[in-house]
């Protein structure tokens, strides 16, 4: 059976990746409807309105299952992680408090105000209402990157008695690495959004359906998505710049780089990571172009794992700190790829909207359906890779992750909540693409018009 330590990694990462397929629905899709619902209140057309309510039962389905799976995030510090939760306990209090107490409040306070305000409060006051919404969720982002921020830049801190504390909560939230990566989970949020929907509105416009409603919609996505998947890859390479100074290891992982690059370093575009070896077979790369993209020019070498791993042995001791190669390597280019489709297919959507041809064009409706999947693959590849690419480490250079799991949880306790939380996922997960599905399917007017579309199903096949 394998270790304690395996079964709650499997756990954290496999019901975090879960939840993290809702947050960034919610941050983008609420931005999106703040626009939509503004442009009702500025031109008084009531088209707005009808897609600000349909993509507004879009994501209070999201919201909830996000609330819901969110919330066991917080209980596994204290089940599996409790060793962990003792050393950076006094760190972590402070955002988690703030995201809570404050952040989550305003966004779910502003919420019910929204959704119970249509007819009730005046439309400049309803729309307020929706845009406090989008900024508590954003802020609940914020707080919660800079506790992710700490785990990959610890700063602001003092070792005291075996744990950290914080010592400084500026030097918290002016971390480098937040204002790195928040910034592109953001843009991505806002990209996961748009996607979303623009492939619901592709599937609406496919069936000829509430064309005055779903047209607009896509434009609005469109606009948004070519955007933000152009403004997510800026940040990203100037976040994966920040890697040659704050963790080369995970630079080096992420090019399955063993030894030291020659100068100028060229970047692989493809290769076979043997780890065991240290080497890699049927390598493709494009000369320069590492150095460019570590140093903004055509010259300079990067460190290699095997000089980094001797140097942090020399640094923490013996032990091997080379991360997994093989899903930090792929998790990169994955991440990349989709990124790079993102930005085409959404500049092409801009492209057919503004010729008058997106209705004609069948072939990129469906296209743009099938797209939903990318910013999920996205999301989840860079996750992987971020936090794959820091272990050993559970915080980056003062506590390895086999040290922060809890003494007392024995691997058969561990693989019964996993199994569990497992299947209740999955069974969330029937259940949200079932709500989403009906609603997509009833359309802005549900009740009013007759017609049955053919299902999600037949057109995804």
């Amino acid at each position: 059976m394998p270790s304690e330590v395996a079964l709650a990694r499997w756990q954290f990462g496999i019901t975090t990746i879960y939840h993290f397929f809702f947050v960034p629905v919610t941050i983008g899709m609420v931005f999106l409807i703040a626009i939509m619902e503004t442009f009702y209140v500025v031109k008084k057309d009531d088209n707005y309105k009808r897609m600000a309510q349909f993509w507004g039962k879009i994501f209070l389905i999201n919201f909830a299952v996000g609330v819901v799976t969110g919330i066991l995030q917080e209980f596994q510090f204290g089940m599996n992680w409790a060793n962990y939760s003792r050393f950076v306990g006094d760190v972590f209090g402070a955002p988690l408090a703030i995201e809570s107490l404050l952040a989550f409040f305003l966004e779910s306070t502003f919420l019910g105000v929204w959704m119970f305000g249509w007819d009730k409060l005046s439309k400049r006051m309803h729309v307020a209402s929706i845009w406090l919404v989008a900024i508590g969720t954003t802020l609940s982002a914020f707080w919660i990157l800079t506790a992710n921020a700490f785990m990959q830049h610890p700063v602001g801190y003092i070792l005291k008695d075996g744990h950290a504390e914080m010592s400084d909560f500026g030097a918290l939230i002016t971390n480098r690495q937040l204002w790195y990566e928040f910034p592109h989970v953001f843009l991505g949020a806002l990209v996961t959004g748009a996607f979303v929907v623009a492939g619901i509105s592709a599937y609406q416009l496919l069936r000829k359906r509430y064309v005055e409603v779903f047209k607009p919609s896509f434009t609005i996505a469109s606009i948004v998505g070519m955007a933000a998947s152009f403004l997510v890859m800026v940040v990203g390479h100037e976040q994966a710049q920040y890697l040659v100074v704050s963790q080369p290891m995970k630079l080096a992982a992420s090019e399955a780089l063993w030894t030291t690059s020659g100068n100028p370093a060229p970047w692989t575009l493809f290769t076979i990571i043997h780890p065991a070896e240290h080497k890699n077979t049927f390598v493709l790369q494009v000369p320069y172009l590492l150095s460019i993209l570590s140093y903004n020019r055509l010259h300079g070498a990067v460190t290699g794992l095997l000089e980094l791993q001797k140097q942090m042995q020399a640094k923490y001791g013996p032990g091997n700190y080379i991360p997994d190669v093989i899903v930090t390597f792929w998790g990169f280019r994955v991440m990349v790829l989709a990124g790079v489709l993102m930005f085409a297919a959404s500049a092409w959507g801009v492209w057919m909207v503004v010729r008058e041809r997106l209705l004609e064009s069948r072939r990129y409706l469906k296209l743009m359906f099938a797209s939903i999947s990318l910013p999920f693959v996205a999301n989840t590849a860079g996750w992987l890779m971020t936090e794959m690419g820091r272990q050993p480490w559970v915080v980056y250079g003062l506590q390895l992750t086999r040290d922060g799991v809890s003494p007392t949880v024995s691997p058969d306790e561990v693989l019964l909540t996993l199994i569990s939380f497992t299947v209740l996922y999955g069974l969330l997960a029937v259940v949200d693409l079932f709500l989403i599905a009906r609603a997509v399917k009833q359309g802005p007017d549900h009740g009013e018009h007759g017609d049955e579309p053919e299902s999600l199903s037949t057109l995804a096949l």
